[in-house]
């Protein structure tokens, strides 16, 4: 019996290098997790995920190791991958046997043996049915915008590893670009500042939770002024120095260009009707990214465009996900379509 007999009913799964989340039908968001797995290094048997494994990361000894087995939006460690699904899957376990399929959020940038990782992986896991979907086009159904009208619709999606731009009518991507620049290259930035102008270590957990802080895309009304604690470099030994967010921002400020750069490049090779239609209509920020200060902010000055952050951005790929799979008949032309050879 596969795990997915567990089930009464189909789920939907963004499957996030940050969070992984489920949705179940009938049942709605169901888990809401870190994308984080600890394992036994000699057996290769899962100690703890999600949120308990997050509370390991950078504190584990030699026996145990913490990994992230999502990295740039898609699997970089096959193996650890679907114990993690698998487990997630058994924690939400629910009713009793019924179909099983699944719709999967997954980058429009991967690759075709990305994608075959991917439903290999939730087919391993006990699937019977894998769909995959680009998550800019589940983001842009989970926040209600219609897809199949014949009108432009623009979403961007900040997610952990990529950052998904794409320009949605008529049920299709028209235009999309797919970068790895996001939330981990972010607190990445934040690290390296802290080794280059303060000689000292901080680890991703600290880096993220000063991101969230103070980290903003454009100047404060009032800058804020924290204690980071970490590692001296020189000394070898823990301190404490103080950082505002003048110098945070200073150091998102290459990546948070990148991700302009890129929905500039969207914008070029959109086709003037569609860009009419974004002009009225605006775009819309989805994914954790959308919640760094003044992003909005920033993106409007940069465009000259409407920029709106949707009310939920950390659910809405998961909400359209699940949308799809309450009512895969209406919403099959949005899928990916598996490639015949």
């Amino acid at each position: 019996m596969g795990i997915f007999d567990l089930f009464s009913t189909d789920i939907a799964i963004d499957l996030g290098t940050a969070n992984t989340l489920i949705y179940v039908k009938g049942k709605g968001i169901v888990l809401n997790e870190p994308s984080i797995v600890a394992f036994d290094r000699n057996t290769k048997k899962i100690i703890a995920l999600g949120n308990k494994a997050k509370e390991m990361l950078g504190r584990e000894h030699k026996e145990i190791r913490v990994t992230r087995p999502m990295r740039d939006g898609v699997i970089a460690d096959f193996e650890i991958a679907e114990g993690m699904i698998r487990a997630f899957i058994k924690k939400v376990k629910v009713g009793a046997l019924s179909s099983r399929r699944v719709v999967v959020a997954v980058p429009s940038g991967v690759t075709e043996v990305e994608k075959r990782a991917v439903r290999d992986s939730a087919e391993h896991a006990g699937a019977k049915e894998v769909h995959l979907i680009a998550e800019p086009m589940s983001a842009a159904i989970g926040i209600g915008i219609d897809v199949e009208a014949p009108a432009g619709s623009m979403i961007i999606d900040i997610g952990g590893g990529t950052t998904e731009i794409a320009v949605i009518a008529l049920s299709g991507i028209v235009n999309e670009e797919s970068i790895r620049i996001a939330g981990d290259e972010m607190n990445y930035a934040i690290m390296q500042y802290f080794k280059k102008n303060h000689n000292m270590l901080i680890g991703e957990r600290t880096a993220e939770a000063i991101k969230c802080e103070v980290g903003s895309a454009v100047p404060l009304k009032e800058e804020i002024t924290i204690q980071v604690k970490g590692r001296d470099l020189v000394g070898g030994i823990p301190k404490t120095t103080e950082v505002s967010s003048v110098e945070i921002r200073d150091a998102l400020n290459e990546s948070i260009v990148q991700i302009i750069d890129a929905v500039k490049q969207t914008l070029e090779r959109t086709p003037p009707e569609l860009s009419a239609d974004i002009l009225d209509r605006g775009v819309m920020i989805t994914g954790g990214g959308a919640l760094l200060k003044g992003m909005d902010e920033r993106i409007r000055m940069e465009t000259n465009l409407p920029v709106h952050v949707c009310d939920d951005p950390l659910t809405a790929v998961v909400l359209g996900a699940g949308k799809v799979i309450d009512n895969l008949n209406k919403y099959s032309k949005v899928l990916i379509r598996k490639r015949t050879y």
